[in-house]
């Protein structure tokens, strides 16, 4: 990145510009998303994402999309997240510790059906969606990355425009495989102009593109009992498995500009390139079980998430990379696994109750990152959910189903070095409380 002159400080102002012309750069920094950081569904919030691979939704195009052939009717889903945060940054000689509240508020809306019928053959293809737009609808695209003296958290803040579609069918005897993809933007801006010292342009030139990326996430599910004992009851009833695979997907963002300074920087003019990126997913493989009883199950999961690529994203990366800083103190990430367990009980054919732990360890290494400060501690998640099935409906084919999850995430107290732009040190305890309530009625057709 060209190094720019106190007097171009406007001009570099009219590149910003270009980016925010086509997307949101007012949300807090963030490095997860929708699906991970909360959960998607109500169900998914309230078991703490303990069951989300067998949650036969239209969330499971991300958890597990093998899961869509579990109902074989469609579905139309609508629902809301808010999550409010208080993430804290103790230090003993500032006025205050709060360093983020900023909500993240979600509307939901997703699908599913099955294809076969459009064809001869008598085998089903289940297609589902599934999209989350941040500030209830009126965000698509919420994105942040900045340097900072006073610390921003890894993974928290406003969540990008969230979109899966996918694909599954069964294999044979209770083995279902399924696919879909996670939909991502990359944004470029390019601005041309003749600017003064004042910061009036003229000849200026402005284009601004989003492409979309698709990111690749797979899964199977087997129920134990249909594949091993069709015919007859074995000790393996009841019993179910699931394994998936999501590739590694970010936001991303590329300004480039070219600003002649009149009377101060003539042709060719003054080059700014930036290049970001923002909600990094990194590369998952999970295993889950379940065990369902006849009113009641019980289950759970361990993901392991590949953090530590999240280094080589930030090489390339004009605002994270660093470049003033010893390699000692460049930001280092680990590998992570994630058991989460939860369980599910059926009060009467109406009522359901479900609940949900997990302990989600820091994949952030370093403790002491000068210029980013990034911060990020271990978690404890607790969920707890209902769900209320009324079958009286005297229009619609199928009962209505409404859902509502609620989820606390503890964050563990975790000592880290805030470094200024001048280099002096500050030590901080970072740690913080984030509740999540979700809410989704579902139609079945």
């Amino acid at each position: 990145m060209v190094t720019t002159p106190r007097f171009s400080v406007r001009a570099m102002s009219l590149a910003v510009a270009a980016v925010s012309a086509g997307v949101s750069l007012s949300a807090t920094a963030s490095m997860g998303n929708l699906g991970t950081t909360y959960g998607v569904m109500p169900v998914d919030v309230a078991t703490a994402q303990s069951l989300s691979m067998f949650n036969d939704q239209v969330s499971a195009t991300y958890y597990n999309p093998a899961y869509l052939t579990k109902d074989t009717r469609g579905e139309l889903t609508a629902g809301i997240l808010h999550a409010e945060q208080e993430l804290r940054s103790a230090n003993p000689n500032a006025d205050g510790d709060v360093l983020s509240n900023s909500p993240s508020q979600h509307v939901l809306i997703g699908m599913k059906t099955n294809l076969g019928s459009l064809t001869r053959f008598d085998h089903p293809i289940y297609l589902g969606f599934i999209a989350g737009v941040e500030k209830y609808g009126k965000e698509m695209l919420a994105f942040s990355s900045e340097t900072t003296e006073t610390g921003q958290f890894l993974q928290y803040g406003k969540e990008p425009l969230f979109l899966n579609i996918g694909g599954a069918t069964p294999i044979w005897r209770g083995i279902s495989a399924g696919a879909s993809v996670r939909v991502t933007l990359d944004a470029t801006a390019n601005l041309d102009a003749v600017s003064t010292l004042g910061g009036e342009t003229s000849r200026e030139r402005l284009s601004v593109n989003a492409e979309p990326a698709m990111k690749t996430i797979l899964g199977t599910s087997i129920d134990l009992g249909s594949t091993f004992c069709p015919e007859s009851d074995c000790f393996l009833d009841g019993w179910e498995s699931a394994l998936i695979y999501r590739t590694k997907s970010s936001a991303s963002t590329t300004i480039d500009s070219n600003i002649i300074v009149t009377q101060t920087i003539p042709e060719p003019g003054l080059s700014l390139a930036v290049s970001t990126i923002d909600s990094f997913q990194p590369e998952t493989f999970g295993i889950g079980t379940q065990y369902q009883g006849e009113n009641w199950r019980i289950g759970g999961s361990i993901e392991q998430q590949n953090w530590s690529e999240l280094a080589d994203e930030f090489a390339a990366d004009s605002i994270k990379d660093q470049g003033s800083v010893t390699a000692a103190s460049r930001i280092e990430f680990d590998d992570i696994l994630i058991p989460r367990i939860g369980g599910e009980y059926q009060l009467n054919k109406n009522f359901a109750l479900r609940g949900g732990v997990a302990y989600e360890e820091s994949p952030l290494k370093s403790t002491r990152n000068p210029e980013i400060n990034y911060l990020d501690t271990d978690k404890i998640v607790i969920g707890l959910g209902v769900s209320a099935t009324y079958d009286r409906t005297r229009l619609l084919a199928y009962p209505v189903r409404l859902d509502l999850g609620y989820q606390y995430q503890q964050l563990q107290e975790r000592d880290f070095t805030l470094v200024d732009y001048d280099g002096n040190e500050t030590d901080v305890t970072a740690d913080g409380d984030v509740h999540v309530v979700s809410g989704s009625i579902t139609l079945k057709f």
